[in-house]
């Protein structure tokens, strides 16, 4: 089949594009997968060049985000190479392992990229799709049957590729957080993959959404439903008042991270699931005690999130946002895309089968 290898942690060069890689076969557990579509993210990226990695303090895309080996993926440990990445899948059921219903092959599915059937269902542990288990860049994977969802839609299969990784991320935060109808949120990289996903699954709830985004996409951020925007170079505190939010979603950090409790009302929530401006921020702890904050970290994923995803696209209750799509051989190209941060809504790779 043809496939992406990453063969180690570096830059675009590390990406090898091959068309003599063995299909893999599904464990008596497991599905086999033809790939349909398979979104772009920024753990992807961030898992290549070893961004995860406590060597590293600037930007997701800057010179000096390149980590050390022995720490680079997201679980701050050393990953096996090569391997094929890919968080998002969307597929076909093609073939299944022999413990798995012969009736599930044909089946449209999506595959949760937080996976917990690998560890037993523990608490606050998973695998990533594309990290701990090959993923979606290429024509086939392997999945647990346990993590493989059926989805009844009339959404395309590049539409739906862009769900599992942003739209999940995004659902947890704000389950996390426990966002309620008519409370505002605040929402950092609100243009992006989870960015956008956030303001659509924010809305869904009844919230009210003051969304942060650069002046040249502001009209855009405002049709996926954003009440208000803050533009990106802009003060945060100065564009708002002091105690006027009821939960920040932060996609950013960097160097305004402070701003982002200066607004939080008293007893607030503050959820984060990425720093792509920078994770090393500054904290005056006199805010955080004095004001009762809660601050939340948020990257595993109970089952429940993508359970809620699969309802909400199968009732049409949120809208695909796919910005462009290229063939599994262009994924150099799809990632400086993606990477140049000029495009509202996802990036889809899709393998041709011909």
């Amino acid at each position: 089949m043809r496939a992406v290898l990453t063969t180690g942690h570096g830059g675009f060069e590390v990406l090898e594009f091959r068309n003599d890689i063995k299909v893999p076969e599904p464990k008596p557990d497991q599905v086999l997968i033809k790939v349909l579509g398979a979104g772009i993210n920024n753990t992807d990226i961030n898992t290549r060049t070893a961004w995860y990695s406590k060597s590293v303090t600037g930007e997701t895309n800057s010179e000096d985000s390149k980590g050390l080996d022995d720490d680079g993926g997201w679980a701050g440990e050393a990953l096996s190479f090569p391997i094929i990445q890919g968080a998002d899948c969307c597929g076909e059921i093609v073939a299944v392992g022999d413990d798995t219903n012969v009736e599930r092959i044909g089946e449209r599915v999506l595959v949760r990229t937080m996976q917990q059937y690998a560890v037993d269902y523990r608490p606050f542990e998973c695998w990533t799709m594309g990290s701990e288990c090959d993923g979606a860049f290429a024509q086939y994977m392997v999945a647990f049957s346990d993590e493989t969802y059926k989805i009844e839609s009339d959404w395309s299969d590049i539409e739906l590729a862009s769900i599992p990784c942003a739209y999940s991320t995004a659902e947890n935060l704000l389950e996390r957080s426990n966002v309620k109808k008519g409370e505002i949120v605040l929402i950092t990289g609100a243009s992006g993959g989870v960015g956008t996903a956030a303001i659509q699954l924010a809305k869904r709830r009844g919230a009210v959404v003051i969304a942060i985004a650069s002046e040249e996409k502001i009209n855009e951020v405002k049709r996926i439903g954003a009440d208000n925007i803050i533009k990106r170079d802009e003060s945060i505190s100065k564009a708002l008042d002091s105690n006027s939010v009821d939960v920040v979603i932060d996609l950013v950090a960097g160097s305004k991270w402070g701003e982002l409790l200066d607004v939080l009302k008293r007893g607030a929530r503050y959820a984060a699931a990425g720093a792509i401006a920078g994770p090393i921020v500054e904290l005056d702890i006199r805010t955080l005690y004095l004001k009762d904050l809660t601050l939340m970290g948020c990257t595993f994923q109970d089952s429940q999130v993508f359970k809620n995803l699969i309802g909400y696209i199968e009732r049409n209750e949120i809208r695909p946002l796919v910005a462009n799509s290229y063939p599994l051989k262009e994924i150099v190209k799809a990632q400086k895309d993606f990477l140049s941060k000029k495009f509202v809504g996802k990036l889809v790779l899709v393998p041709s089968h011909n």
